[in-house]
């Protein structure tokens, strides 16, 4: 019996979606929906991660008939193995990412920056003061030349643990340093993942699993948190700011470029440029009423939160945003930018050109940024996209009308800004709202998009089910695009959706419930909020005590492995949507979804509905706060003045 193809409406939750879905399939485009249909069934040893081709002995599979490799690999080591494998993966695109930037820090401190420069003198200076660096009465590019050197360090260590675990709880430290899994350098650490999982190295299940955590823990500590940090520095440390997302946002009769990728020094610098006036005569002179630039996937996060440049979608959005007709260009960077691309877009006008010379793609014009004259690399990029503009052919543009307003950049300093203002802000009022009973706890939702559910279905029933249940939401990566195209990252949602004691605190605040907190290298971010939850005071002294839960519903990366990983090191629950490439080795397993909790006092879950995954949210919350004493509703009562006396 031939197998029933799944209509547009099962694939997508979103009208834009569905719509250029539907446009594809009457125009014979292929897309990662269709051709997710063609891998059917997908590798059953694969999925069971049992499949190992380390050597050239193999490739082996384990079966019950052949329970062991030709070296003699069992299902445990095997699957450990290819665990630690993607762990590494995941590691180095964030820390890569995060070195990059570095690197442009110095060449600014070295006064070569090519037009870029330091944005936020105070996030420089409280950087350096965190890393004990004297920053007072020095001059800025002194200070950051220090930071820079001092953080391409954190790469390069072989003998010292990482400066960056140095902010996490002492309570914390002392368990990596107890369970063996401090981080030194984060190049050392990828080295030897690799190394560890060459043929005849290592071969034991935990202490693989063991490295898998302290090599994500130089991602989340590590890399990614420098990332956050440098970004910070160089292009502003983000704060609330009005935008628009979904594919609704290109323009009709301007040229539309979309920007994807992950690193922000391209993005911004287009920013920058497309409000040049050389670019806005240009573009008028082309015949189009301006220049609009829209962002997909984490170079979205990173431009939206900053300049308040509008989303155009997320992950599996990528090629539909193409079938539209309507878009001049696609610069593409690194990560999560499909090979597709280029030919999809031979079906229309647009072209496809990356920049990254580490990051080449069949079909795809390069041109290779030039940070060392950043502005003019960006122009040069632009007026490409203007000339194409001609090119467009108005019978094949679709644009459809879905985008919705949003709120975003809430960085943990703008948090506690909105939390206590100027001169008090701090952590204090979130503090008191979980104690009292009014906030339940607070779960990150962190993630891509997977063709193997409906896009954003299970993170939007999730995010409904847990502000329903008082419950803030911090989100990053294409999990917040998720929510801010369904119009729920805007302060009017909690009054809608939250329920009572979160209304109450959003309203009070001024905030949306479902915090959008950045790309996915900023979840350093949500650790950094947890750290500061518990540095307040009253929930603990550490993390695995904090009411705090994560969730990646709808993962496809690496790199959600690596993030998963340092969660869990890091004392927080990680609730996954489908599970990991283990389910060959029972004891790898029950390693990860179990074990793990006595050695940080966390673990993985699965939950395979986004019914599941609220329920299991809310207990795990609500027995941190048993655990902590504060599992009941505070009652408000209006006191008289008798009342007051007595106080």
């Amino acid at each position: 019996m031939e197998k029933k193809l799944k209509v547009a409406e099962d694939r997508a939750a979103d009208s834009a979606s569905i719509e250029l879905i539907q446009k594809a399939e009457r125009e014979g485009l292929g897309t990662c929906f269709s051709r997710y249909d063609t891998q059917q069934v997908q590798c059953g040893f694969g999925t069971k991660g049992i499949c190992c081709k380390i050597c050239h002995m193999g490739p082996c599979r384990i079966t019950p008939k052949s329970p062991k490799g030709v070296c003699g690999a069992d299902a445990d080591t095997i699957v450990a193995r290819n665990f630690l494998r993607e762990v590494s993966g995941g590691t180095a695109a964030h820390s890569d990412h995060a070195r990059h930037l570095v690197l442009l820090l110095k060449n600014v401190a070295e006064g070569h920056g090519g037009g870029y420069g330091i944005k936020d003198e105070k996030a420089l200076r409280y950087a350096a003061r965190l890393y004990k660096i004297e920053e007072a009465g020095r001059e800025k590019e002194a200070v950051a030349l220090d930071l820079a050197k001092l953080f391409l360090g954190e790469f390069t260590s072989q003998e010292e643990p990482l400066k960056t675990i140095g902010l996490a709880p002492a309570k914390r430290i002392a368990i990596w340093e107890k369970q063996g899994v401090t981080p030194l350098g984060v190049d050392r650490m990828v080295v030897e993942s690799m190394h560890r999982t060459t043929m005849g190295v290592d071969h034991d299940y935990k202490n693989l699993l063991l490295h898998a955590y302290r090599t994500a823990l130089a991602d989340g500590w590590g890399g990614a948190r420098v990332g956050s940090i440098v970004s910070d520095i160089l292009f502003g440390t983000p704060t609330p700011i009005r935008s628009a997302a979904n594919l609704g946002v290109l323009g009709e009769k301007t040229v539309n470029i979309i920007v994807h990728g992950h690193e922000p020094a391209l993005s911004d610098m287009l920013a920058v440029a497309i409000n040049d006036p050389e670019i806005k005569a240009y573009a008028k002179a082309a015949g189009a009423a301006g220049v609009t630039l829209a962002g997909l996937c984490c170079t979205a996060n990173e431009i939206l939160m900053r300049h308040g440049i509008p989303v155009a979608g997320n992950f599996l959005q990528q090629e539909l945003a193409i079938i539209t007709g309507a878009v001049e260009m696609m610069v593409i960077d690194v990560q999560c930018v499909m090979p597709s691309l280029p030919e999809v877009a031979a079906a229309y006008h647009t072209e496809i050109v990356s920049t990254a010379d580490i990051a080449k793609t069949i079909g795809a014009i390069h041109m290779s940024f030039d940070e060392h004259d950043g502005l003019g690399s960006a122009k040069a990029i632009i007026k490409r996209a203007i000339d194409n503009y001609k090119n467009r052919d108005p019978n094949k543009v679709f644009i459809p009308k879905a985008q919705e307003r949003m709120v975003a950049g809430f960085s943990v300093e703008a948090i506690k800004y909105m939390l206590g203002g100027t001169y008090r802000g701090s952590f204090r009022p979130l503090n008191d709202a979980i104690i009292q009973g009014r906030i339940r706890g607070v779960v990150g939702i962190v993630g891509c998009n997977n063709p193997k559910s409906k896009t954003d279905e299970y993170t939007n029933a999730l995010t409904t089910e847990l502000i329903k249940n008082n419950v803030l939401v911090l989100k990053t990566g294409c999990s917040a695009i998720a929510s801010g195209k369904r119009g729920w990252m805007t302060p009017e949602t909690a009054l809608q959706f939250a329920g009572p004691g979160l209304r109450e605190v959003c309203e009070t605040v001024g905030i949306p419930p479902i915090l959008h907190m950045g790309s996915c290298v900023d979840n350093s971010r949500l650790l950094e909020a947890a750290t500061e939850i518990v540095m307040e005071g009253g929930l603990g002294d550490d993390l695995s005590l904090v009411p705090v839960v994560g969730v990646a519903p709808e993962w496809m990366s690496e790199k959600a492995i690596a993030i998963g990983c340092y969660f869990v090191a890091s004392g927080v629950d990680v609730i996954l949507g489908h599970p990991f490439y283990v389910s060959g080795s029972e004891k790898v397993t029950q390693f990860l979804n179990a074990d793990s909790t006595g050695l940080f006092g966390a673990s993985f879950q699965v939950c395979d509905t986004a019914a599941a995954a609220a329920a299991q949210c809310l207990a795990l919350l609500d027995a941190r706060r048993e655990k902590l004493g504060i599992n009941q509703k505070a009652e408000r009562k209006l006191l008289d003045m008798k009342d007051r006396r007595a106080h």
